[in-house]
């Protein structure tokens, strides 16, 4: 179990409060160089967060051969579905070479914006500007789906 927070963007200026909840939901992720992690259609459990290693995301269409979306290294965030509306990863992805990483499983993450909406929405804005800037777009995806899973629970 992480001990600390990395210091990477994500965490930098968090209270102790929001450090400590952070570092009880996130756990460990590591694996060799060729470890499928997930597969493009498996359930959206985690949310990846690449602290050192490389990744390559790629798509299966349904009519033609698989493709490569992108390489991923350190700092970035792998695994959006499991945050962003989907119940199944979208894609598949696969170490490029030996990764250490931290996950967050997709039900602590939900609890948290419902829990602690203030650090849960930190934590969001984060993820969306800083941590993946190719999802440029990605913080006005969540907000919608941090809304409704607010409602369903009642946290409005």
């Amino acid at each position: 179990m992480l001990n600390v927070l990395p210091e990477i963007p994500l965490f930098v200026d968090l209270t102790t409060k929001q450090a400590t909840l952070l570092r009880a939901m996130f756990e460990d992720f590591n694996c060799q160089p060729g470890t499928v992690i997930f597969e493009q259609g498996e359930p959206a459990t985690y949310l990846y967060l690449i602290l050192k290693g490389k990744v390559i995301l790629t798509y299966k269409p349904y009519d033609g051969p698989r493709i490569t979306l992108t390489r991923l290294k350190d700092s970035d965030v792998f695994g959006w579905s499991a945050i962003v509306g989907g119940n199944k990863y979208s894609s598949s992805v696969v170490s490029e070479t030996a990764l250490k990483s931290i996950r967050i499983d997709r039900n602590n993450f939900l609890n948290l914006l419902n829990d602690q909406p203030d650090t849960g929405e930190t934590i969001i804005n984060r993820l969306a500007l800083n941590v993946s800037p190719r999802w440029k777009n990605a913080l006005e995806q969540i907000k919608p789906f941090i809304h409704t899973e607010r409602i369903s629970h009642g946290s409005f």
